[in-house]
């Protein structure tokens, strides 16, 4: 069976969706490896993907086959490659099926067509709908999306979604849920200290990870350090992690701002800057707990990342969230700062409750493996081809 991929994305290793790509193909092609299945995989790229600048396709397994377009990388020719120039890869490279790994399927699949909608957040929430041409182009993809033999996503909540938004049947919409990588690992490396040493960390702090956007909830995440920051602030500071906003707007606040707003006490929230994705799991296993109230999330992985590191989450009981934090943390109402507050301060405070739900955390993020993306992904393709 030959699977013709998506890989508009794959230079882009830092967004969801080129995430998604990379540990999808790897987990696929150790999968096919391991069980000696009759699985090969294409990833067919715009021409620029070639191997310059960073973008190519270093560290792809060896197996896996390269198909390059021609289409530039601009709005444009984004629209070019999934519509015209992915369906027409697909003949050309004789694919059994073709899979778009984001929410982009062409109107029109010469062969069985998988699509993976991460979430349908411009559906859900007015403020992401962006201007015309945005709309326009969320309007085609969900005309389009509809044509597919089989749409994947990640969390029960966002098959929810997508079944009461796009009107597709029940039977053609599958919730696979991802994983963190291997790398986010309780067991503490010889680098943690260097490495929190280089983000200037304190001995112990309470960590926010994650984007800047609206739902996100930063007022809420700096909220929660004027109730908490009296008490804990000088011993366990929030530190928030991330590139901040170019631009503070009301629909990416910089939390500097917010933290003058609510009269926090600077002392006690430190700024850590842009962190490299291969020092994010020193960063929480160095965390007494980790703090995500986000508004929405198609799946969250951040506090998965959390999680498999050993460090409780303190978060919101909205979207998919209860289903990936399980019992590994503490979920409460998402404008609830000041019962977040309390859970931190205790985890601060009570080094039993601390220990109790790290080991929840790391069983909670064990029921979650590539493998097991990997395999239920393969039987989709499977069934679309049967």
């Amino acid at each position: 069976m030959r699977i013709a991929i998506n890989g508009w994305f794959w230079g882009s290793p830092t967004t969801g969706s080129g995430q998604y790509a990379h540990r999808l193909v790897e987990a696929l092609t150790a999968l096919g490896r391991a069980e000696k299945a009759d699985l090969e995989l294409v990833l067919v790229l715009p021409a620029e993907l070639d191997g310059g600048a960073g973008l190519g396709v270093s560290g792809l397994p060896p197996s896996v086959e390269v198909h390059h377009v021609d289409g530039r990388r601009s709005n444009l020719g984004k629209v070019f490659f999934e519509q015209r120039a992915f369906p027409r890869a697909c003949v050309d490279v004789e694919a059994d099926v073709a899979h778009v790994p984001y929410w982009a399927p062409p109107a029109r699949s010469p062969m069985p067509l998988v699509v993976t909608i991460h979430d349908v957040i411009p559906l859900v929430l007015r403020a992401y709908r962006g201007g015309p041409l945005q709309r326009l182009y969320t309007t085609l993809v969900s005309a389009t999306a509809r044509g597919a033999d089989l749409a994947l996503t990640d969390s029960e909540a966002s098959r929810r979604d997508i079944l009461g938004r796009l009107a597709l049947r029940g039977e053609r919409v599958r919730a696979i849920p991802l994983a963190a990588a291997p790398r986010f690992t309780p067991e503490p490396s010889s680098t943690d200290q260097d490495i929190r040493a280089r983000y200037d960390l304190p001995e112990a702090y309470v960590l926010y990870l994650g984007g800047f956007d609206r739902r996100k909830n930063l007022t809420t995440v700096v909220e929660i350090y004027r109730w908490a920051g009296p008490l804990i602030g000088d011993n366990c500071p929030l530190v928030i992690a991330g590139r901040l906003p170019d631009r503070d707007t009301a629909f990416t606040p910089d939390p500097r701002r917010l933290v003058q707003e609510q009269d926090v006490d600077h002392g006690v929230v430190c700024f850590c800057g842009f962190v490299d994705e291969d020092h994010k799991p020193a960063l929480y296993r160095g965390a007494v707990g980790f703090i995500f109230p986000s508004r929405y999330e198609g799946f969250g992985l951040p506090p998965l990342e959390a999680m498999a590191c050993g460090t409780p989450v303190v978060g919101s009981d909205v979207a998919s969230l209860p289903e990936i934090v399980g019992d590994g943390g503490i979920l409460l109402r998402p404008d609830d700062a000041k019962g977040m507050a309390d859970v931190l301060v205790r985890l601060a405070h009570d080094e039993g409750f601390r220990a109790q739900l790290s080991r929840r955390a790391v069983a909670q993020a064990a029921r979650f493996s590539w493998e097991i993306t990997a395999r239920s992904t393969l039987a989709a393709y499977r069934d679309a081809l049967g």
